[in-house]
């Protein structure tokens, strides 16, 4: 007999110790209703990076995206006021900006040509004389909030949201010391997995669990041993020194001093080693399909460090495509009569027990805010 969505939220429990903790259940990352209820109640709710800083440093430079199935657009005014607004035309709803990113004196929409200034605010409206009680005023595109840290951008769908700073917490202070600023914009990478974008983020925040299995490389080069796992209020960071001696030789060559994993609510992941910065953003296409959008960071992207640059992203690469065929396994599993939820390590997986723990406060808040909306 089918459950209910508050039957199949219910159904974690959130107050269990880790000892005690089971996972989030395998209807959490196969139910179409769960799914909805996650994109209005993670990523509307949520500080979401959509882009690069330097993407927008200039009047007029703008970046689209989607953040939980809203089309989103940033761009830096003529007065250098950085804005975001839904990408939506108020006319019949068409994107007004198509592209990834570019540069624009205007907003111009491409469906019917109403135009718009980089304040948001309507400029133009071909062939709109006879139209009564309208206010040009009043059909600008609708703002969201946005805010920058460190290299990056962040919006937030929903009306009311806390400061980016706050939300982020401890990691502020905690990243200065890494001086991102000395890091240099050198590549991109995505990749299209079949999974719940959920199977992903547990597979990232399991303590280095799977590492000796799965990534023999990255294992060459980590001491397992002293792999630790330190929870904030919305992140884990997860961290272990470099022994690159003796190590695999392809991954020894681009991976240096401390290794640092930062793993961000809902969807973003930071790895820094000395010298070095890839972001994961990871973004569901469905219920059983996801993107994650590399980017990557390096102190020297001169000519001469070009070899060495490929080569470390290539290191990443394989290491992703050894994770790729181990989560849509697992994303077939979960589907499963013989699956319901499983068990975590309390010396490995704090941090997914963490991320389920958040899931599930959003997830039971956001039934509290359909129920009395009802």
């Amino acid at each position: 007999m089918p459950r209910s969505l508050e039957q199949i939220v219910a159904s974690f429990d959130a107050t269990a110790s880790l000892a005690e903790a089971h996972t989030i259940p395998g209807p959490w990352y196969t139910d179409a209703d769960i799914a909805e209820l996650e994109r209005k109640t993670v990523f509307g709710r949520t500080w979401q990076m959509v882009g690069r800083a330097e993407q927008v440093a200039e009047p007029g430079q703008y970046i689209t995206a989607e953040v939980g199935g809203e089309p989103v657009l940033v761009v830096r005014g003529s007065d250098q006021v950085l804005r975001a607004f839904f990408n939506v035309c108020r006319h019949h709803a068409a994107a007004v900006m198509t592209e990834p990113c570019g540069k624009a004196e205007r907003l111009r929409c491409p469906y019917h040509g109403w135009t718009y200034g980089l304040d948001g605010s309507l400029k133009g409206v071909p062939e709109f004389d006879g139209v009564c009680n309208f206010d040009r005023s009043q059909n600008g595109l609708l703002p969201l909030h946005v805010d920058v840290w460190e290299k990056f951008v962040f919006v937030y769908l929903d009306p009311d949201p806390p400061s980016l700073e706050k939300y982020l917490g401890e990691l502020v202070p905690q990243f200065q010391p890494l001086r991102l600023d000395t890091l240099h914009f050198a590549g991109r990478r995505e990749w299209i997995i079949k999974c719940n974008w959920k199977v992903f983020v547990d597979n990232y925040l399991d303590g280095g669990y799977h590492v000796p299995h799965l990534h023999k490389g990255l294992n060459s080069i980590l001491d397992y041993k002293q792999y630790t796992i330190e929870n904030g209020e919305r992140f884990c960071l997860q961290s272990s020194p470099i022994e690159a001696a003796g190590g695999e030789a392809m991954t020894a060559a681009v991976r240096k001093g401390q290794a640092l994993y930062y793993w961000i609510y809902p969807n973003l992941m930071l790895n820094w080693y000395e010298g070095y910065l890839d972001t994961n953003l990871v973004l569901p296409l469905g219920v059983d399909k996801m993107r994650v959008i590399f980017e990557f960071y390096f102190d020297d992207v001169s000519k001469a460090a070009e070899s060495r640059n490929r080569q470390s992203m290539d290191v990443s690469e394989r290491i992703q495509d050894e994770d790729h065929s181990i989560c849509e396994s697992v994303q077939r599993g979960l589907m499963s009569r013989a699956y319901g939820a499983g068990r975590l390590s309390v010396r490995r997986e704090a941090g997914e027990n963490l991320f389920h723990k958040l899931l599930y406060a959003d997830l039971k808040n956001g039934l509290k805010f359909s129920a009395a909306a009802d």
